[in-house]
């Protein structure tokens, strides 16, 4: 007999994901095309075949095959490839309409932490399609609904870093999305929770306020605390009714649960520290105590009550290390107890296991009051007192049978909490480094460098020493000016990863300001020979024609990054600085103009729009455009010095004096900020002060000549003759060709000094 289709479709689906999974995009985009023909209308098959070419980089292929249910949403995994496609396309108002669309699908879907080397989740959750909303809110030019959507996004997955970086990026007043100050595994105020009702990492892992110290024993043994099952949690995926969705890792079954003993072992809410310090009180908690009486109800493995004098037991007890190792949290147990279940199946506690049923008895037995004893493991009669009642009313005298000692079964509980624990510490470690990297990320996207350097310098050797680190380091260091650092740490990112590209234009700008014309010829040619079609490449190669001042071949290079990646701002920019070194000061100001379209938060070309309109003689716009640049990175001094430039020149040197204070309090070693400022200070005639100044310039930079000029004549406006000739002769000494050196008023002044001293 022929298959039917379905079966055959389903086949053809289980070798489409083997293909995509292992990497052979042109065998599954093959297959998914045989499935579509199978199914021509099938959603299912349609998302298989878009995803296949989408991955193998068709995008527009992608995006016809997607759009019939991927526009109108009617299919999750259809609107999402095609609102990915629409992102590469520059479609995005397309991609927004599709998720807004299919928000019914995604809104309440949270897979995280149900990702595992044996199970998947191929359609996206809420935190991804957020995250890529985000994105297409961004390509679209509206900062305000991307940075809502990100926020959002990490609200249900902190381990979204797209979404944390794109924060930062936007310059959105945030902070590191980790709270280092809060215990994760602690309950949560009703204030902090997030649109899915929890803002606490574990509740949003489990679904739970449980405690995670809560054993499998204590879940077995819990229920709602109206007595009857809980409602499944919102927060848990839902099944998409797909089903070409491949099929997860076998789970245990759900099991009814019933009411909560009056006396039964509370839920402990205990947290990580008292945990550790109060293992053997929790233990013994869980495990009642062998003299203790028995509770009026004694839950089974089935979930059911055990029955007491009145009832008769037909089913005879299970072991308790079958009740350790198969039981399952009930459904009952809080709104998002699957959760907790779905996690310790990832960490491999009972994957692939299902419950075993009880052995039915060959005599069915009851039991007075006083005979209900505990069910020991390896013993399946009960321990009470002497009396046993058989089936057929004859009362015997039978010796107990000692069973085995409770050690053993706290001793699995144990070993249950301590794997559990260990994962749970490797999380708080994964946060803990989350938590430092975003610090820093964030540091350095508000230009505070040196509170970036010292978070990265915090984490561990390991983590530091990976090319990430290293490169925001060198990144870090070149936005203080310090060329040479930043060049050992892009010199070390090299060693550790030779082909990568991310991060080298910024690289090749460090080897231009050290004018290290080798190293940076070097550099560009091995970035071209990685990959010329690389805009990083293509910056580096105009950089090595800069600096040998060959500006119209640079031009070209800097154009060809530009048309590689049309929003690569960097690029412009120095495209727009080999404009100004030509002196075309209009094509200057297209090429800025150009960046800022491309990134609003590119302080380089505000700052280059400033400079030029400074050289056309346009002040007042120049302050503008300066003010703008240290807006966005107020820790830079050569900003707030070219601010005090302008307004110097609009006449207003109190001011001024303001702004050169501000950059040497920002760069105390900058020489030329000392020297504005010392300068201004002499024009409102502060001669002292002024000298002050130049005494600390002059040990900065003692042999420059032009800082002795000066300091010759505040000597001689404070009518110190003695130290002014002096001054004035170093000056001669050190460059004697200097025009302020050499002027006739300068040498009217240094004879008249020398012949009244």
């Amino acid at each position: 007999m022929a298959p039917s289709t379905p079966h055959i479709a389903s086949q053809l689906r289980h070798l489409i994901y083997y293909q995509l999974d292992n990497g052979f995009l042109s065998n599954a985009l093959f297959l998914a095309q045989q499935l579509v023909a199978y199914e021509p209308r099938s959603a299912d098959a349609a998302y298989l075949l878009a995803e296949c070419q989408f991955q193998a980089g068709f995008l527009k292929q992608a995006y016809e095959t997607s759009r019939p249910f991927g526009l109108r949403g009617l299919h999750l995994g259809c609107a999402y490839v095609f609102a990915q496609a629409c992102l590469q396309l520059g479609r995005c108002v397309d991609g927004l309409t599709a998720l807004d669309k299919s928000k019914a699908a995604w809104q309440a879907r949270n897979s995280w932490n149900q990702h595992t080397e044996s199970r998947r989740q191929h359609l996206p959750d809420a935190a991804a399609v957020l995250c890529l909303k985000g994105k297409l809110w961004k390509h679209h030019k509206n900062a305000d609904q991307a940075v809502e959507c990100w926020a959002a996004a990490l609200r249900l997955n902190p381990f979204m870093w797209d979404a944390f970086t794109g924060l930062t990026d936007a310059g959105a007043r945030t902070t590191n999305h980790i709270n280092q100050n809060a215990d994760p595994f602690a309950c949560s105020t009703a204030s902090s929770r997030g649109p899915h009702g929890s803002g606490v990492l574990w509740e949003r892992l489990n679904g739970s306020k449980a405690n995670v110290a809560m054993s499998v024993l204590d879940e077995e043994a819990i229920s709602t605390p109206s007595g009857g099952v809980a409602e499944p949690d919102p927060r848990q995926p839902a099944p998409f009714g797909q089903p070409n969705e491949p099929p997860p890792a076998p789970v245990r079954k759900a099991r009814t649960a019933t009411a909560l003993p009056t006396d039964a072992p509370p839920r402990f809410t205990a947290t990580r520290p008292r945990l550790r310090a109060k293992a053997g009180e929790e233990a013994s908690a869980i495990l009642p105590d062998a003299a203790a009486p028995a509770a009026p109800t004694k839950r089974t493995v089935s979930g059911q009550p055990a029955h007491t004098a009145s009832q008769v037991n037909g089913v005879e007890g299970t072991r308790r290390s079958n009740r350790l190792l198969n039981s399952h949290p009930p459904a009952a147990s809080s709104a998002g107890t699957s959760k907790l279940q779905s996690f310790t199946n990832t960490l491999g506690l009972r994957e692939g296991r299902e419950i075993k049923k009880p052995r039915a008895p060959t005599k069915a037995r009851t039991a007075t009051l006083s005979t209900v004893g505990r069910v020991v493991s390896g013993n399946r009669k009960r321990i009470g007192s002497a009396d046993t009642v058989e089936a057929d009313g004859k009362e015997t005298r039978k010796d107990s049978v000692p069973g085995p000692s409770v050690p053993p079964l706290v001793n699995a509980k144990v070993r249950t909490e301590s794997a559990v624990s260990k994962e749970i510490a490797a999380l708080q470690t994964l946060l803990d480094i989350e938590a430092r990297l975003a610090a820093a990320q964030l540091s350095l996207s508000q230009f505070d460098c040196q509170a970036a350097l010292q978070t990265y310098n915090s984490l561990p050797t390991a983590l530091r020493e990976t090319p990430y680190v290293l490169a925001q380091m060198g990144k870090a260091c070149y936005e203080q000016a310090s060329y040479a650092d930043a060049e050992k740490y892009f010199v070390r990112v090299r060693q550790l990863a030779p082909s990568r590209l991310q991060d080298m234009e910024v690289y090749s700008t460090v080897l231009w300001h050290l004018k290290s014309e080798v190293e940076l010829a070097y550099l560009a040619r091995e970035l071209i020979e990685i990959d010329r079609l690389s805009p990083q490449a293509w910056c580096a190669v105009g950089n090595s024609f800069s600096l040998h001042r060959q500006h119209e071949q640079a031009l070209r290079c800097f154009k060809r990054a530009t048309q590689l990646d049309p929003d690569f701002a960097y690029a412009f920019t120095l495209q727009g600085h080999e404009h100004v070194a030509n002196e075309e000061f209009e094509k200057a100001l297209d090429a800025y103009r150009c960046a800022i379209a491309a990134e609003g938060r590119h302080y380089n070309a505000w700052y280059g729009l400033g400079k030029v309109y400074e050289k056309m003689g346009k002040w007042q716009i120049a302050e503008t455009h300066f003010a703008t640049a240290a807006q966005i990175n107020p820790n830079n001094a050569v900003l707030v010095c070219c601010m005090g430039v302008v307004v110097e020149k609009l006449r207003d040197p109190v001011r001024a004096l303001d702004l050169y204070t501000r950059a040497c309090a920002l760069s105390p070693n900058s020489a030329l900020t000392r020297f504005k400022k010392a300068k201004c200070l002499m024009a409102l005639h502060r001669p002292r002060e002024a000298l002050e100044e130049l005494k600390v310039l002059r040990d900065l930079v003692p042999e420059e000549a032009n800082v002795w000029f000066m300091m010759g004549r505040l000597y001689k406006m404070t009518r110190q003759k003695a130290e002014a000739v002096r001054a004035f002769t170093m000056a001669l000494n050190l460059d004697p060709k200097t025009n302020a050196a050499q002027g006739p008023s300068a040498q009217a002044v240094f004879l008249g000094l020398q012949l009244t001293s």
